[in-house]
Parts: C-alpha cells; structure tokens; sequence
C-alpha cells in the first residue's frame, strides 16, 4: 500500500473558493488526517469557541461541534467528547461559527451539516436530522425550504 498521497491540483476560473475532493476506497486515519490538514490550514476566520464543562474552560474547535442547542435558557454545545455550556447567546454564537458548516436550523438549534449522517424527507413537513452520534433532530417548519436549498446547493 501506498503512504503517499496522490495530488492534482486543476485551477479553474470558475472556482471562487478552493474546493477539495478525497477519493478513497474507505474513510480510514490517513484520510481522516488529510481532512483535518485542510480544516486547520481553512479555518483561520472562525475561532475556537470558549465553552466550559465542570469547572474548567475549553476551547472547542469548530470541527469538533455537532450541534449547539438551548435548553433551559442555556446554550449547550455538543462534541463527541460531551456536552459544553456556553455563555453567549445562540445568536451570538452563530454569527461566530462557520457559515459554509453551520446552519440554523430551528429558533434554537444549529446544526453542523459536516455532523449529519442522514436527513430524513419522508415525515410531512420537516426534516429528521441523524447526527454521527446518532442523535436525532428535527428541522423547524419555517426553516425547510431554507435547508433543502442549502443541500440543493452543496450537491452541485
């Protein structure tokens, strides 16, 4: 087996942003290492968020957040190490976090789309969210239209 990695870089007029496509015959540790190169060497705008468990503060990395909820007028944040408080709003939070990996997706939920694993379109009327975790959601009726024509976009 090869431990190289096979680069081809196309440049394209038609390309505002960079766009990176991994071919690989399973999501194995190298890939998954590839992918956080890249996530690290493009997430200089968007900070780490400050949020605490316990008695200590961390610094999550974007990339690590499922999802961020409020439950009882507090803002949870969840990782697949657990679950964070936050101390700014969820509104506040938004505007923090990645717009091209996070989406509102109710009054108080956003969702990282790079966290799901499926979307369901059969329930009338919403959309079911599975996590990587397999937590479920629910997409907001007023916020259907907005989600599909986001996916319709990332599909392309």
């Amino acid at each position: 087996m090869k431990s190289m990695v096979d680069i081809n870089v196309i440049l394209n007029d038609r390309y505002v942003e960079p766009k990176v496509t991994i071919h690989a015959r399973e999501r194995s540790l190298q890939v998954e290492r590839i992918i956080e190169a890249i996530e690290n060497a493009s997430e200089n705008d968007f900070p780490a968020i400050p949020a605490s468990r316990g008695s200590s503060i961390e610094l999550l990395s974007q990339r690590d957040i499922i999802r961020a909820y409020t439950d009882s007028r507090k803002v949870m944040i969840q990782t697949s190490d657990g679950l964070y408080t936050c101390g700014r709003t969820l509104s506040d939070l938004e505007g923090m976090l990645n717009p091209e990996r996070f989406v509102r997706i109710s009054q108080s939920e956003i969702t990282n789309l790079y966290k799901v694993s499926a979307f369901d379109f059969d329930r009338a009327g919403t959309i079911g969210i599975t996590y990587e975790n397999g937590e479920i959601s629910w997409v907001s009726r007023s916020r259907v239209r907005q989600i599909k024509s986001i996916l319709k976009s990332q599909n392309k």
